[in-house]
């Protein structure tokens, strides 16, 4: 795991910059932080809805092996949020 004091040290420049670049009038990120951010928040709400999808999909084969297509295409539909986010960023 992280330690607390390492975190807050990396972090601490780049919040002291952003500050700075606010109160000059500009804005809080460049354009790289914010696709990063928007990319990562992306992958991370991916995740969190294939967990409940995956789990529910090998329930779901486990009883009826006839539903393997479906499961397959319900789990794999949440990561084209994390390509279409991708996209996003290259192209904009």
């Amino acid at each position: 795991m992280f330690e607390l004091a390492t975190v807050a040290s990396s972090v601490a420049p780049v919040l002291q910059n952003g500050a700075e670049a606010v109160e000059a009038g500009g804005p809080a990120l460049d354009a790289n932080a914010v696709a990063a951010l928007a990319v990562g928040l992306a992958a991370l709400g991916a995740g969190y809805a294939e967990r409940g999808i995956g789990a529910a999909a090998v329930g779901a084969m486990a009883e009826n092996e006839d539903l393997f297509g479906k499961g397959l295409v319900l789990t794999a539909l949440p990561e084209t949020l994390v390509i279409l986010a991708l996209v996003v960023v290259f192209v904009v």
